[in-house]
């Protein structure tokens, strides 16, 4: 009996192949994933001028997956899609030459699902997904109903076969795709993860807001648990430390859950990607849902869980020996966004006909976050600063992680900006050293080696629960 598959032995249970159950990652030696964040990508940049961008593309060289977060639309405006009353914040849309351009890039692996998904409406994301198809790019998160948008999608590769799951916490309302029900059909959009917001205050502050309520002329019975108060969508609840909690919809947790452990029946290797910008960017840290669901897609077969959202980096967990990425900042981050709905240019107190999409898209970035410190712009310069993940595997075991730093030309102008280059010995460092004080609390040691950080990994080695729930500036 041959028990050779992509030349490395399968997996044998009870004297023969397990081709159900087993959810071990099964690749060859030297299986490599190269992992980006958001691409927040808006015109071609392989045949323009953007000196240090072929030494970044080098570090995928070599890698079996090279993924990134598309989060953008693909297609032409003047015959495809419009802008919808709802989008994620800014109309994201990429010039129709991106398809070849990602190809080129050699990307060959893509999330879809994200807050900007349906920017365009459903023929951008149809739009979208047929420039990927033409390009031979595979792309998981997004699709006719919600069985499509949940399914895992797969890349064959020399060192085994490669299943993605995409899914966001991030997103519009009408961005979420549903299926079929009786006569009514399914509805196109993405894979959801809802969460459900709560902000805790101190006891005496949600006691206050008790009375609060039961003096609204609405008031209603009040919640059986006495720990908690609801005022209109608002809910509170009790905590030692003020901040927000999350908690995730069990049904879609289920689904996701579900599909993670069948892309890994069918596969070799399974990547759980999850685009989530909560608590929201004031903060480098995950919000308190996050630790405990991306290792529940480990325990269902993920061979690694990668959060991008943020638009900053986040620190970085080892479990099961198995990575886990809490963010991984931006790979692109080009700001010339062109064509802007009308939406937009009143969300910014602009006038189409006296104001120009770039003048939108500075307003926009002039005005940026809000953190504890008061409102940090989109021009600052933790937005350009990232790192691309390569992974390598052997004997099926996560043996090491390199960490690549690398900027976004913050200081060029808005036209050329947001296209990386490998960050200059400095500011390499600077990035490496927040991703090893962000990621400490997790357990996992990153080692600076010539401005490149190494995680290496030690099989059944003990990780902690990381408990410091802290939002320390960025």
């Amino acid at each position: 009996m041959d028990t050779q598959e992509h030349g490395h032995p399968a997996i044998l249970r009870d004297g023969g192949f397990d081709t159900v159950g087993s959810i071990e990652t099964n690749v060859a030696d030297g299986f490599t994933v190269a992992a980006t964040g958001d691409l927040l990508y808006a015109r071609p940049v392989t045949n323009g001028y953007y000196p240090g961008f072929a030494e970044v593309l080098r570090l995928f060289d070599g890698a079996d997956v090279k993924f990134g977060n598309l989060e953008t639309n693909i297609l032409d405006v003047h015959s495809k899609g419009c802008p919808q009353a709802e989008y994620g914040g800014a109309y994201l849309i990429g010039a129709s030459e991106l398809g070849p351009d990602l190809k080129a890039m050699g990307f060959n692996m893509v999330s879809r699902a994200n807050n900007h998904t349906l920017d365009w409406g459903v023929e951008g994301m149809r739009e979208t997904t047929r420039a990927l198809d033409e390009n031979g790019i595979v792309h998981a998160g997004a699709g006719e109903n919600l069985a499509q948008a949940r399914a895992a999608r797969f890349l064959e590769t020399p060192r085994g076969r490669v299943a993605l799951v995409s899914f966001a916490t991030t997103f519009e309302p009408m961005a979420r795709a549903c299926d079929p029900a009786g006569e009514a059909p399914g509805r196109p959009g993405l894979n959801p993860l809802r969460l459900a917001r709560s902000i805790v205050v101190p006891p005496e502050i949600l006691e206050n807001l008790r009375q609060v309520r039961e003096m609204l002329p609405w008031y209603a019975p009040p919640p059986k648990d006495p720990s908690r108060v609801a005022i209109g969508e608002t809910v509170f609840e009790v905590g030692d430390r003020p901040g927000y909690s999350f908690k995730p919809n069990p049904r879609d947790v289920d689904g996701i859950l579900h599909n993670v452990r069948r892309g890994k029946q069918l596969s070799d290797f399974c990547i759980a990607t999850n685009h989530g910008h909560e608590p929201e960017e004031f903060t480098n840290q995950p919000p308190d849902y996050e630790q405990t669901f991306a290792r529940k897609t480990i325990d269902a077969g993920a061979d690694a869980y990668i959060n991008h959202g943020p638009h900053h980096v986040r620190g970085i967990e080892i479990y099961k020996d198995r990575p886990i990425f809490y963010g991984l900042g931006n790979f692109f981050n080009q700001d010339l966004r062109t064509p802007v709905g009308a939406d937009m240019f009143d969300a910014h107190g602009k006038d189409p006909r006296i104001d120009t999409d770039a003048d939108v898209t500075a307003h926009e970035m002039a005005i940026g976050y809000p953190y504890p410190e008061g409102f940090v712009p989109l021009s600052a310069s933790v937005y350009y600063e990232s790192v691309i993940i390569v992974g390598r595997f052997e004997e099926n075991q996560l043996a090491e992680l390199r960490l690549y730093p690398i900027e976004l030309r913050r200081s060029e102008r808005l036209a050329n900006r947001g296209v990386p280059r490998l960050a200059p010995a400095p500011q390499a460092k600077a990035i490496l050293e927040r991703l090893q004080k962000l990621s400490k609390p997790f357990g996992t040691n990153v080692e600076i080696e010539n401005e490149v950080g190494v995680i290496r990994v030690r099989a059944n080695s003990a990780r902690p629960v990381c408990t410091d729930t802290a939002l320390p500036p960025i």
